[in-house]
């Protein structure tokens, strides 16, 4: 029976979340405890990769992290991001998070549906003559470097911002009594395993996004009872919903 959930994640601002639904439909207590963190790189580090910001006609951000870490970056180095800087985002969503910083214009913000790059192409192709930046955590893998080097685009990766393992307390540590844990990124996987040395999964499910979230997850042994995005649930709320649907019914 699954009655406490730990969704490895912040807590949604909305009330809207669907996990909030979730809750309430199958009478489970969801609890929202990140296993990372992350810290933005120093201005000393910054400069060691020898990028100017200003070089730069288009940024490409893959999530909100992305987009403090860019903005703060830029205002610790004294760097005005000019009026005319074309945005490119993996989602709506995270688009319209830029207004955190700059004035919102369709015109110079463009975004996805699916959350994955492959969906922003075409539209980056379409701006083939701009030189975008890609900022990126120091855990990241080479996809989109190919993916972007296949059409021939000018770019440029950097590392703007680290992910580190959100330890837990002792305290957290002795009450971890949780029956399904929700996992979002490989380093969610690797601070479980960090936090916890000694932990056996026996009747705890597991649930993971994203295949190389599932892959860190089979690697660490660990049993799958939940495995998003699929065609049919896109999404982790979906998922999770289904699940519960057959192990409640």
């Amino acid at each position: 029976m699954i009655k406490k959930i730990l969704v490895s994640q912040p807590k949604p601002a909305s009330e809207k979340s669907p996990y909030f639904d979730i809750a309430s439909k199958f009478d489970v207590e969801l609890v929202f405890r990140p296993f990372i963190k992350v810290e933005s790189m120093s201005t000393k580090e910054f400069r060691a990769q020898k990028v100017s910001i200003l070089d730069y006609s288009a940024i490409v951000f893959t999530s909100r992290h992305a987009i403090d870490h860019f903005f703060t970056l830029a205002k610790e180095l004294r760097v005005t991001i000019p009026e005319d800087m074309k945005y490119f985002c993996v989602t709506e969503t995270i688009a319209l998070y830029i207004q955190k910083y700059v004035q919102y214009r369709k015109r110079k913000v463009f975004f996805g549906t699916t959350g994955r790059v492959d969906d922003l192409i075409p539209t980056m192709v379409k701006h083939k003559t701009e030189k975008y930046l890609v900022p990126m955590s120091d855990v990241h893998n080479d996809a989109i470097t190919v993916l972007l080097d296949s059409k021939k685009l000018n770019h440029k990766e950097v590392v703007m911002y680290r992910t580190v393992s959100n330890d837990f307390t002792e305290e957290e540590v002795k009450n971890f009594d949780y029956d399904m844990l929700l996992f979002f990124s490989p380093s969610g996987i690797e601070s479980l395993t960090k936090n916890f040395p000694d932990f056996e999964q026996g009747e705890i499910a597991i649930g993971t996004f994203g295949p190389a979230t599932a892959k860190a997850a089979k690697d660490a042994g660990l049993r799958l009872d939940i495995e998003a995005p699929t065609e049919k649930y896109p999404s982790m709320t979906g998922a999770l919903q289904h699940y519960l649907f057959e192990v409640m019914d």
